[in-house]
């Protein structure tokens, strides 16, 4: 059963006899089923736009909202009025963001880090469009986000009335569950049936994102009478999202040995690195899983791999996974590996790959994945450390000898000053953290990254609304196609509260990676570098210095390792962009220099 399968079925059983409006079956909407039981009809008072937002209202911040970010119109103004209400009581914290692209990836990052459903409200029309970018990286992440779209009322669609376009369903499959309020109708049962399929209440179904349409008559605005409460301050807390560590037993003395590696993809969690340390196996662990630290973890990873395939002394007879792998082709090719059997930890149901789509063993506890794992070897945990600590070496090396920064040395100094939470951007910046960023006793940060669908849309906006819910000093590390994509998250307005957030943009004129893909290859080869230059490499001549000045955001530049290490030591205060400024030209020879040393590293050691 492919995913709108599963979704549609779920929603639909839960909603019977009455529907909501939600999903059906067939992808129709049975759009008057709530509208039965409130509108004249059947003696039940049609409810006025306010009364029917405030209700709404009272039951998303009953249900565990806390955030909620506005874009600004005027169909959606009467669930506006009634968020500010709630507000003067101190209920919920409002943002308010005149891009609704904006809007959607705070939300998601608000989400994110305080584990809560975060929501955004909309107008009608493109308004509501704006937001599926977001909307599909939450659904592939598992985030509950909360879409709150107005609408206007059934006798205004299809009449070409302003601003009206097809908005019920308009995510399709990338949502939980959809519905359509009527207008007048009461919303309080559509509302709670969203959160509960936002939070992943229901069996078999992960959290994730999901549309409350609301369709408003006129009038619009609070009665002449009505006045907002009297101003009470909201209690200021902070959820907590430092670091966490776990502790396992030891592994069971009668499990057979076998040399299984470890593998953390994203948002495996502590859980990973407390598995392969109970286990004596070595754990080759990304950034975002937050479980790249302990003992037991290798930093570059990545390059050690086929020193340990078919035909080597030592080669890897198993491996246990534990969240998504999203970043390199050497971790893909030993998971498609049918000589190598793999064993995926998951105890609630995830987003990211449908039932019978993936090879490896789905198992539900960590009993089953011991026996799966084995325990490792006497040998086998050292000669991976003993392998990794010569990669690092060798690695940090052919660093040394750059003093102007790159990629790598880059990532390798905001992994090691980052404190409080770390936001890493998708395309080469957070490849570099999996390459060059070492392994901490302990973890420092937490590291988010919007690996969902692993896009480069909204990282500022996704890293703003992180350390606004985190209440805790925040790094994002993006490259400048990255920054300049989602330039309008810098737009915070006059009143709104500022996150403390330090932006460190490697600014190298474009994209970077495409010269580390088959790309660069093409590039080199001369016949078509003009057009890989202009089509993928996308370069650019902005002044990132005055674009900062324009959002009213303090900015400097460095060039060098030594500059940036110096400039990562100072503290966050509010926002700060540091601007790294690099040449890309050399960094497929570079990363074709630290294989070629990490090669002959390992080579040697492992030859002992």
């Amino acid at each position: 059963m492919g995913r709108r399968g599963w979704q549609t079925g779920l929603v639909t059983s839960l909603n019977e006899p009455s529907p909501d409006a939600a999903h059906t079956p067939d992808g129709a909407h049975t759009s008057d089923a709530v509208a039965s039981n409130t509108d004249t009809s059947d003696g039940a008072p049609s409810l006025s736009a306010l009364a029917a937002a405030r209700i709404a209202v009272g039951v998303l911040l009953d249900g565990g909202v806390q955030h909620v970010v506005v874009s600004p119109g005027s169909r959606s103004a009467p669930m506006a009025y009634a968020l500010a209400e709630a507000s003067a009581q101190g209920r919920v914290e409002l943002l308010v963001r005149i891009d609704e692209r904006s809007a959607g990836f705070t939300a998601l990052g608000l989400a994110l880090s305080t584990g809560s459903p975060a929501a955004v409200l909309t107008t009608s029309g493109t308004a509501v469009g704006n937001l599926l970018p977001a909307v599909m990286e939450a659904n592939h992440a598992a985030v509950p986000l909360v879409v709150l779209s107005a609408d206007r009322p059934d006798e205004l669609r299809g009449t070409g009335a302003n601003q009206t376009t097809i908005q019920p369903d308009i995510f399709g499959e990338q949502v939980r569950f959809a519905v359509d309020i009527p207008a007048g109708s009461n919303p309080e049962r559509a509302v709670q049936t969203g959160l509960s399929a936002a939070t992943g209440a229901f069996p078999d179904l992960a959290p994730g994102p999901v549309q409350l349409n609301l369709a408003f008559r006129d009038p619009l605005v609070p009665e002449p009478a009505d006045q907002l409460p009297a101003a009470a301050e909201r209690p200021r807390y902070r959820i907590g999202t430092e670091p966490l560590i776990m502790n396992l037993p030891p592994a069971a003395t009668d499990l057979p040995e076998r040399r299984t590696v470890v593998l953390a993809g994203h948002d495996a969690g502590p859980v990973a690195e407390a598995f392969a340390r109970a286990h004596g196996l070595p754990l080759l662990a990304e950034p975002s899983s937050n479980a790249r630290f302990g003992p037991n973890a290798v930093g570059p990873y990545r390059l050690l791999l086929e020193h340990f395939g078919p035909g080597a002394a030592q080669p890897i007879e198993r491996v246990v996974l534990f969240g998504r792998p999203t970043l390199s082709r050497p971790v893909a090719a030993l998971l498609a590996r049918a000589d190598v059997p793999s064993a995926l930890y998951q105890p609630v149901p995830v987003a990211w790959y449908e039932p019978g789509r993936r090879t490896e063993l789905p198992l539900e506890n960590l009993t089953d994945l011991a026996d799966f794992a084995g325990r490792g070897p006497s040998d086998w945990l050292d000669t991976w450390l003993l392998a990794g600590s010569a990669a690092q070496h060798a690695l940090d090396l052919v660093l040394a000898e750059n003093a102007p920064a790159t990629g790598p040395s880059v990532a390798s100094l905001v992994w090691k000053h980052a404190r409080g939470q770390l936001v890493l951007g998708s395309s080469n910046g957070i490849r570099d953290a999996d390459l060059a960023g070492l392994p901490a006793p302990e973890p420092a940060a937490t590291v988010y990254a919007n690996r969902g669908l692993a896009g480069i849309d909204g990282t500022i906006s996704t890293a703003t609304g992180i350390a606004l819910g985190g209440r805790q000093e925040t790094t994002v590390l993006l490259g400048d196609v990255t920054f300049l994509h989602d330039a309008g998250g810098l737009l915070v307005g006059p009143g709104e509260e500022q996150p403390q957030l330090r932006i460190v943009v490697l600014n190298d004129s474009g994209g970077a990676i495409f010269d580390l893909l088959e790309h660069g290859a093409v590039r080199e080869a001369g016949t078509y570098a003009g057009a890989v230059e202009r089509l993928f490499a996308t370069p650019h001549s902005v002044d990132l210095a005055a674009l900062a000045a324009a959002y009213g955001v303090g900015h400097s530049a460095v060039s060098t390792t030594a500059a940036l290490a110096e400039a990562l030591d100072r503290p966050v205060e509010g926002r700060s962009i540091i601007e790294v400024r690099t040449d890309r030209s050399g960094l497929r020879a570079l990363h074709g220099r630290i294989k070629e040393a990490v090669a002959v590293a390992v080579g040697g050691v492992l030859a002992r």
